[in-house]
């Protein structure tokens, strides 16, 4: 069974009505896993033993109508700690850390009946657009798999999109939950800096990284986010903010009359054509609904890459200074004395592109270089967010590219930093400014075949317009519908 065309209440039902049970529907999964995994390679750690005694426990104990997700089975990143199994943060540094806690997400789900399959690959620590800065593999797109599913989430949309699993967790810190989800045609949410705990997340940017799903459908999103949303005392940066009933407000969802802001800036250079060809018939379909289209203009966006990744990187910085080989995971052997130990511990236990951003973060944050690059890019955050504040005075929505372009091939750009960044210039600026941002699919490219993603950017904590757009979208078109025949063909 691939989990494609079904959906969370259709799954339910068939629990309650005892249709099938939650022990089948793992099994399922991991035969899908197993069917798949071996081309796709995105899980790096299989929860089977402890998953199917779940299952069974629930058949036994048996499931309400109100347990909606009860006996589901669904995927983690493996950046979110999982008690007693293995989170890596797909690096040598954490090899072989296994947590003595669950995040809260995690908790929430456990609660809710949740059955967690496996662990899915990143990039290291989070850190990339590819998924090929993992220390053990990489994760190949569905739809071709001679290229990328994107990243940093890539395991968890390459999962969904092979139809393992109806969603996973995923994190979001530029770009990471959204720039994947368009590149394998799955629906991925970011919600609002605040609306999820993020404790028990191996930190990369603590003040963007955000957890989200990535799911087949955007009436699943709504449920999944609902489940994990909410105040944590554990994470004094989660919101006191009532968590609405996002899927069932999804009932009422109505795009007549809705404003949407286009920004001229999102379908400038650099933007692919077929991406665009893809996007302005997506806005025309909105428009044919009754949706009224206005061009804008957010100026800042160009200084959205530099200044992120000037910030993101001293963040980075300051949290990997933990991993010193002294309290936890990997150290190296033969060293001579404490500094050995320090040096050669990071040198061998980080990839590259970690390391580089960890210089990159250092010497920002540097007495030097402060002023000159870390409080400059600070300033030049507060300004993207004041273009968001400007638009959304005026308009409901802001829409565009998620991508500048559909997935690209493995290997093609992991040699140029410069050009890797680039991936991420639609989807920084909703990190900086910490506001919702949802990835649907709206089409797939006339060159190559490839899904293409419609970025939907909402006010704060206000993921509930995001939602009733891309589900009204998603009710009048096909393009969630369509599915990857594994090895290339489309």
């Amino acid at each position: 069974m691939a989990f494609y065309d079904t959906d969370i209440e259709q799954l339910h039902a068939a629990l309650v009505n005892k249709q099938v049970s939650a022990s089948e529907l793992t099994k399922a999964a991991f035969d899908q896993i197993k069917a798949t995994d071996d081309q796709v390679q995105a899980f790096l750690a299989l929860n089977e033993e402890a998953a199917l005694k779940q299952a069974a426990a629930i058949d036994q104990a048996g499931i309400k109508d109100d347990q909606l997700l009860a006996g589901i089975p669904l995927a983690v990143k493996d950046n979110i700690v999982t008690k007693g199994l293995t989170t890596t943060a797909a690096s040598k540094m954490l090899a072989n850390f296994k947590p003595v806690y669950d995040a809260t997400v995690v908790e929430k789900l456990a609660a809710a009946g949740v059955i967690n399959v496996g662990k899915t690959n990143l990039d290291e620590f989070a850190m990339g657009s590819s998924t090929e800065n993992s220390a053990f593999q990489t994760t190949k797109n569905p739809w071709d798999l001679t290229r990328v599913p994107g990243g940093s989430s890539g395991g968890s949309a390459a999962a969904v999109a092979a139809g393992d699993v109806l969603a996973a967790l995923g994190t979001d810190t530029g770009g990471s939950i959204r720039q994947p989800a368009s590149f394998t045609g799955v629906v991925g949410m970011k919600p609002t800096y605040g609306r999820v705990s993020r404790w028990g997340i191996i930190a990369f940017g603590s003040s963007f990284d955000q957890v989200g799903w990535l799911s087949r459908s955007v009436k699943d999103n709504a449920y999944l986010l609902e489940a994990i949303a909410g105040r944590d005392e554990h994470d004094l940066t989660s919101a006191k903010k009532e968590v609405p009933h996002f899927a069932a407000n999804l009932a009422k969802a109505d795009v007549k009359g809705l404003k949407i802001a286009v920004p001229k800036e999102y379908f400038g250079e650099g933007i692919d054509a077929d991406v665009k060809e893809v996007v302005e018939a997506a806005l025309k379909h909105y428009e044919s609904l009754g949706a009224i289209i206005d061009e804008v203009s957010m100026p800042h966006t160009k200084y959205g890459i530099p200044a992120y990744y000037i910030l993101a990187s001293s963040e980075a910085s300051s949290n990997l200074q933990r991993y010193d080989g002294i309290r936890y995971g990997f150290r190296a052997e033969d060293v001579k004395n404490l500094e050995d130990v320090y040096v050669r511990t990071r040198s061998e236990g980080f990839g590259a592109e970690v390391k580089r951003r960890i210089m990159l973060g250092t010497f920002s944050l540097s007495a030097g270089s402060y002023d000159a690059y870390f409080a400059k890019a600070a300033k030049v955050r507060r300004l993207i967010a004041d273009d968001f504040t400007k638009v959304l005075a005026d308009h409901d929505l802001i829409m565009g590219p998620t991508a500048v372009s559909t997935a690209f091939k493995v290997g093609e750009e992991s040699s140029d930093p410069n050009k890797m960044y680039l991936n991420d210039l639609l989807t920084v600026t909703a990190n900086m400014a910490g506001l919702p941002g949802m990835s649907i699919p709206a089409g797939f490219s006339k060159q190559n075949g490839l899904p293409v993603g419609l970025q939907i950017i909402g006010k704060a904590f206000d993921e509930q317009a995001v939602y009733d757009a891309g589900y009204v979208f998603e009710q009048t078109t096909d393009f969630h519908k369509q599915t990857p025949r594994l090895g290339g063909q489309n």
